[in-house]
């Protein structure tokens, strides 16, 4: 089973430099379903693909709110996301208890980032094997994080992470430049666009197996928050019919614009 000797724990380097526990858990990452985020001037977006184990179970849940101005979106093992979305929540609420006010983004994501690099460092601890993409809205506005198993995180203007999410980077990478300027329902159509990139041929988005959070400020220019928000089921009902209608009407276009030999 074992690659090599130097993929037994995760505190042994290769001769090359790398460690495998890490890459190992990176794989694990890219095993589950895609999740998708994306940030405008006003607000963060995350949507994200639900898997469930068979017809009888029910759908997993892939978004966590964290705290009123952030939540975040996983890809990977659902149980060591947990343990990060707890650690997350006690942080933010000591926060609120010390010092009255919202934790910072930047703040928040570094301490998982510190908790996860631990793991690379101690004999008899495993990496978490689960990707995060926070978003959230602090004092200098809205943000969107990656975390990696590896401890990395960077913050990000779009991204994906999951099965199949280069496909959705595609989409991203594409349409950046429209991102910063876009109201909450048009970010969401984006994000749901990318998101469908990223599925197989026989499989749709549909009122079940779709999520979107939104945090993000009121009014432009403004300090008041719209709090983070899971939305599910018939909730996201119009953005997934609107997707929906704007392909239809660009596969019309593209069908009235073809020109058949008689």
């Amino acid at each position: 089973m074992f690659r090599n000797n130097y993929d037994n724990d995760s505190v042994t380097f290769s001769p090359q430099g790398r460690i495998f526990q890490v890459e190992y858990a990176a794989e694990a990452v890219k095993q589950g379903s895609v999740v998708v985020g994306l940030v405008s001037k006003t607000h963060a977006v995350l949507v994200a693909i639900k898997r469930n184990a068979e017809e009888l179970s029910s759908y997993q849940k892939k978004l966590f709110a964290v705290d009123e101005h952030v939540g975040l979106a996983i890809a990977g093992l659902t149980s060591d996301a947990r343990v990060l979305s707890n650690f997350m929540k006690q942080q933010c609420l000591s926060q609120r208890l010390t010092y009255d006010r919202a934790m910072p983004l930047e703040t928040l994501v570094s301490l998982i980032g510190d908790k996860a690099q631990l793991n690379t460092q101690h004999y008899g601890k495993r990496p978490y094997g689960v990707g995060l993409l926070v978003a959230g809205v602090d004092e200098t506005g809205p943000h969107l994080f990656e975390f990696q198993p590896s401890g990395m995180t960077q913050e990000m203007l779009a991204c994906a992470i999951g099965a199949r999410s280069q496909m959705a980077r595609t989409y991203l990478e594409k349409n950046l430049d429209k991102f910063p300027d876009c109201g909450r329902d048009e970010l969401v159509r984006h994000g749901l666009k990318a998101l469908k990139e990223t599925l197989v041929q026989d499989r749709e988005l549909t009122v079940e197996n779709t999520s979107v959070g939104v945090v993000g400020l009121k009014e432009p220019g403004k300090k008041a928050l719209e709090f983070f928000k899971v939305h599910d089921g018939a909730e996201v009902k119009e953005w997934i019919n609107s997707v929906a209608d704007e392909n239809e009407g660009g596969e019309a276009g593209e069908g009235e614009g073809m020109q058949v030999d008689e």
